[in-house]
């Protein structure tokens, strides 16, 4: 992996042992810089997150109660509710929006999702350990009141004093879910992002977390907005295709390997890249994920990357409305486009 670093970089790094070495890390093609690892307490990280710019928390205690979850005390304590698990052909997550998927009658989810109880999940998880094939499970439930008493008073003792803080100072809307994620060594989550913002509390295990600004957009070519496969990039990141996709060459990323305490705020429409890492066994991860700030009254311009993306997103949406086809909308860009925005009109 190519990186770019600099005196800014070794500023921010954290010099205790990290638990984890170079090799367990996936290499890309791209350059990387590394992502600020900061005290909450430290004004630097509030100018970040007041930023929209990403920035690991070493020190909130935000989900301190569950830093002792581990496979057996969830087996024990989490309940007898249904859990959401995807199984995957190898590594790569490619998540996809099942409600979609009628808008493309050729699609092949490369992954699927079925329902399970937590004791089947971790018996899938040791069945799949032990074939040592590429295939792969990953857990993803929201956590609500079908868990058990213990995870319920562990949940309890999260540091909301704080985040609730974080969520009134910002301005953000409501905190929609709460995200567990339970996955296997190597198990990847492709470039993706999300139109909320994104506390990423690590818990068990570190996973390093690679990502991108939304005015990088063009260089990581996200599947249109009807597709089941919408805000995850075409790219695959181990054998780019640059003939297709000859922007990504442009790519620049901005990394951090997170483990257990650790909090990584992603901003929204940032694009984020989630790896477990080799040969680093389960890693258990809980999101915390809130609606952005309303819209201001009063918009300011030139408008910001990421206002132009929410933008893009509504056209290509309203356009497939309106032409009753979302595979016509591609055409009739096209249209508008060729030879008339590609160069200035003399």
């Amino acid at each position: 992996m190519a990186t770019a670093t600099s005196d800014a970089d070794s500023a921010f790094r954290d010099v205790r042992d990290p638990g984890w070495t170079e090799a367990q890390l996936r290499k890309y093609p791209f350059p990387t810089r590394q992502i600020p690892r900061l005290s909450h307490t430290d004004p630097r990280a509030e100018i970040l997150i007041n930023n929209e710019e990403p920035v690991v928390l070493t020190d909130t205690n935000l989900v301190y109660p569950a830093l002792k979850w581990d496979i057996s005390y969830l087996e024990e304590n989490i309940g007898t509710g249904d859990f959401s698990v995807y199984i995957a052909e190898n590594h790569r997550f490619l998540y996809y929006d099942e409600k979609k998927m009628s808008n493309f009658e050729n699609f092949v989810p490369k992954s699927r999702r079925i329902e399970m109880k937590f004791s089947e999940f971790v018996e899938k998880m040791h069945q799949t350990e032990e074939l040592g094939g590429r295939s792969r499970v990953y857990l993803q439930q929201t956590l609500n009141d079908t868990v058990g008493r213990k995870i319920v008073v562990d949940f309890l003792g999260f540091n909301w004093n704080w985040i609730n803080k974080q969520q009134t100072k910002l301005n953000w809307g409501q905190l929609t879910s709460n995200l567990l994620l339970i996955g296997m060594e190597g198990n990847v989550t492709p470039a993706h992002y999300d139109e909320q913002q994104n506390f990423f509390a690590q818990i068990k295990g570190y996973k390093r977390c690679i990502l991108f600004p939304p005015n990088q957009f063009e260089c990581l070519y996200p599947y249109p907005v009807h597709h089941p496969c919408d805000r995850q990039s075409q790219v695959d990141f181990e054998n780019p295709d640059y003939e297709k996709f000859p922007k990504f060459k442009n790519a620049f990323g901005y990394e951090a390997v997170v483990g257990p305490g650790d909090v990584l705020y992603i901003p929204m429409y940032w694009w984020h890249h989630i790896e477990s890492l080799l040969n680093g066994g389960v890693t258990i991860t809980v999101n915390f994920w809130y609606k952005g700030a309303p819209t201001p009254k009063r918009i300011e311009y030139p408008l910001k990357a990421h206002q132009k993306v929410a933008i893009m997103r509504n056209i290509e949406k309203m356009l497939g409305e309106a032409l009753g086809d979302p595979h016509e909308v591609g055409p009739l860009l096209n249209m508008m486009i060729k030879g008339r925005y590609e160069q200035n009109p003399s």
